[in-house]
């Protein structure tokens, strides 16, 4: 049961959005985050990044299979999910997501993935025995023409699918932003801001996930780690974590200038029950702390040593994903705390084995790692076997 304290209405005391809604937006943030940091290698041309361009895209994909399952969860009925794609309600922002994620999930990311790894597909098809030969007859669809003109198609058609992936990403997660930014009634949440500073936040955390999961996997096959790929990615993430902190500040100050109701529940945040994730999570050692480092290494990056910059960049990505998540966290469950009069507050207790309880978050944060170990076993996105599947005979139809 929630603790409560003050005057509440009776529907101010329940909090009907639990952990598994954090879930949702943060697993959606890392979608479009890991798919903006292949775009830079595919649309503009950044070299640096190129290592991570696969893994990027295997990582989005891993990651948006897992993104409908929490809100999956958090239904009562979840047999009833597919009623909105047979009764659309083109008015409900919630609604239109099945949509909006199928088209990225369909159109995008899954036929961005089949182009890049056609040539592969179609070798491991010939290559290969057993179950997996027919798993990969069937991801060919039918389509065995690896000539070189053919491959010039695919990576002409590729370009195009990744660049409307851009603002498709941002769609995709922006959109959650715009749900809680649009609800009037919530002076936490209502703010022209809240879409932005969404999708930054999510560029930054999917970045910060791909280059952890690059640094980690490269360390495992005992391979050397791309610093110059490393370097690259973590001047990204600095510069767009630093965009996406002055937009939260932006978002502050609008606030205490303005002075409406949405400047006493900052003050009732701070002075509360959020002090902690708020200030001392979020802000001081999720933001603050990454901020200074990143900022230390851009400029004496010379100066310091290959090993304590991969430290640095470690501690770093770990922080920013933290943080990310406690903004989430704070926004979601830090909006149900308050009462409309603030007159009172309740609060959040999170059970342990409930379907909205700690391990089935748990477990929703880790299906994605089970689902992207797959992706990898089948879609290799390794410089060397990009290399073995090189040498071996192409064919055409």
């Amino acid at each position: 049961m929630s603790g409560v304290e003050g005057y509440m209405y009776p529907n101010e005391v329940t909090l009907f959005w639990s952990v598994l809604i954090v879930l949702y937006p943060y697993i959606t943030g890392l979608v479009a985050g890991a798919f903006i940091l292949a775009s830079l290698e595919r649309v503009f041309k950044v070299d640096a990044v190129k290592p991570t361009y696969r893994l990027a895209l295997l990582t989005a994909l891993a990651f948006l299979l897992d993104a409908p399952l929490p809100l999956q969860f958090h239904l009562g009925h979840p047999e009833r999910s597919p009623e909105m794609y047979f009764t659309p309600h083109a008015t409900s922002a919630m609604a239109m997501f099945g949509y909006v994620y199928l088209w990225y999930l369909m159109a995008v990311l899954v036929f961005e993935i089949w182009l890049d790894y056609r040539r592969e597909i179609v070798l491991r098809s010939q290559q290969t025995k057993g179950l997996l030969r027919l798993i990969y007859k069937i991801m060919t669809l039918g389509s065995t023409n690896i000539s070189e003109r053919a491959l010039h198609i695919d990576e002409k058609v590729g370009w195009v699918v990744t660049l409307i992936g851009i603002p498709s990403a941002f769609m995709l997660h922006g959109y959650v932003g715009f749900i809680f930014g649009s609800i009037k009634a919530n002076p936490w949440w209502s703010s022209p801001l809240m879409p932005v500073v969404f999708i930054f936040s999510a560029m930054v955390s999917g970045v910060a996930a791909v280059m952890l999961l690059y640094m980690g996997l490269t360390k495992l096959r005992k391979q050397t780690i791309d610093m110059r790929c490393v370097d690259t990615i973590a001047m990204y993430m600095f510069y767009i974590f630093v965009i996406d902190f002055t937009l939260e500040m932006l978002d502050l100050v609008h606030r205490i200038y303005e002075a409406d109701e949405s400047f006493r529940s900052i003050d009732f945040m701070v002075h509360t029950k959020l002090f902690f994730s708020q200030i001392v999570v979020q802000i001081l050692i999720g933001t603050l702390v990454p901020l200074a480092l990143l900022f230390i290494v851009q400029v004496w990056k010379n100066n310091i040593s290959e090993i304590a910059r991969k430290r640095i960049y470690v501690l770093c990505g770990s922080l920013i994903l933290i943080s990310v998540f406690a903004m989430r966290w704070n926004v979601v469950i830090g909006g149900q705390l308050f009462s409309k009069s603030f007159l009172g507050y309740t609060t959040y207790k999170m059970e342990l084995a409930t379907r909205e309880g700690l391990l089935a978050a748990i477990g929703l944060t880790l299906l994605p790692l089970g689902f992207l170990w797959i992706l990898l076993k089948l879609l290799p996105p390794w410089n060397d076997s990009q290399s073995h599947a090189a040498q071996l005979p192409a064919s055409g139809d």
